[in-house]
């Protein structure tokens, strides 16, 4: 049970930033009867934005910090469900005027709220030492937050997700060792009607505990939007700037409608002390289309106790 634990915890600091629910990125589910809550942070340093050629422009700085909570219960030793939802803080920190030019970014100050519920369900199937765990999940925005411009806590778009985590422990080649990967379709609200933003998201883990109550993994996650908007490059490939960012309208909602690709890279630890898994992994961008460019660092720990014995 507690290597179980420690590949789940490390699948956790492994997915913090892939996937919307902590938990829910990873294959193995919690036995009937007992509540794991996860308690997190996450510091996201934006560096810059990526163009639609990948040129790089270190402006509109700014950097994001979450509190999460997050509860799993497992109904049955393979059904679980999830809840959970972020507070978030965000600032722009960029030296040139924002490009936004709104008054959330121009006073460079902290500006924070709940973001986005999670709500999420997942089954698995197979053993202790394998699992494939289909999930699906909904995501709604908390309340009207502000949405435009960089120091801002999220897209404020509802999600309905659907996809698959698969894992491994490595016993029979290299017994300390375990595999995860996993897929995730969005399907989401479109923020104009003729721009849609669905994407898919995946990610793939390796682990090995070195130690029974340590766990070192390295991950690499990506995701693709199906659809959205090119806001082009200063080298003019495959075309100026704007882009398709070519109406008020659009240029206003840029960062919910940006066709945003992109690949990460990082590692995590985590430890097992008693009823407790701390953990703490840290994620970097590699390449990127349309998006942002940076690195993000995350600590926490989840808690297990058992409802029903």
């Amino acid at each position: 049970m507690r290597t179980l634990r420690l590949v789940r915890a490390g699948a956790i600091a492994a997915a913090l930033v892939s996937a919307p629910s902590f938990v829910a990125a990873q294959a193995f589910t919690p036995p009937r009867g007992l509540a794991a809550l996860t308690l997190a942070w996450q510091y996201v340093d934006n560096t810059g934005h990526r163009f639609s050629d990948g040129f790089l422009l270190a402006r509109g700085q700014s950097v994001t910090q979450s509190a999460l909570v997050e509860l799993e219960y497992g109904v049955t030793d393979r059904l679980s469900a999830t809840a959970g939802i972020p507070y978030v803080f965000a600032k722009y920190t960029g030296a040139m005027p924002p490009p936004s030019g709104l008054p959330v970014d121009a006073c460079g100050c902290w500006h924070s709220s709940f973001q986005d519920v999670t709500l999420a369900a997942r089954y698995r199937f197979g053993t202790e030492i394998w699992a494939v765990t289909p999930v699906v999940r909904y995501l709604r925005p908390s309340h009207d937050y502000t949405y435009r411009g960089e120091a801002v806590v999220g897209r404020k778009l509802q999600e309905a997700q659907v996809g698959i985590s698969a894992g491994a422990q490595l016993s029979g080649f290299l017994p300390r060792a375990s595999v995860q990967a996993g897929y995730t379709y969005s399907f989401v609200e479109k923020p104009l009607p003729d721009v849609p933003i669905d994407r898919s998201i995946g990610f793939v883990q390796l682990g090995y505990a070195p130690k029974p109550r340590l766990y070192l993994s390295a991950v690499g996650n990506g995701q693709r939007t199906h659809g959205g908007l090119r806001v082009g490059s200063p080298t003019g490939h495959p075309f100026p700037v704007p882009g398709e960012l070519n109406t008020p309208q659009r240029f206003a909602q840029r960062d919910r409608l940006l066709q945003a690709n992109y690949w990460q890279v990082g590692g995590g630890v985590s430890y097992s002390a008693g009823p407790i898994d701390v953990f703490t992994s840290f994620s970097k961008y590699v390449w990127g289309r349309n998006a942002h460019n940076g690195q993000d660092f995350n600590v926490g720990a989840t808690w297990y106790l058992h409802v029903l014995k």
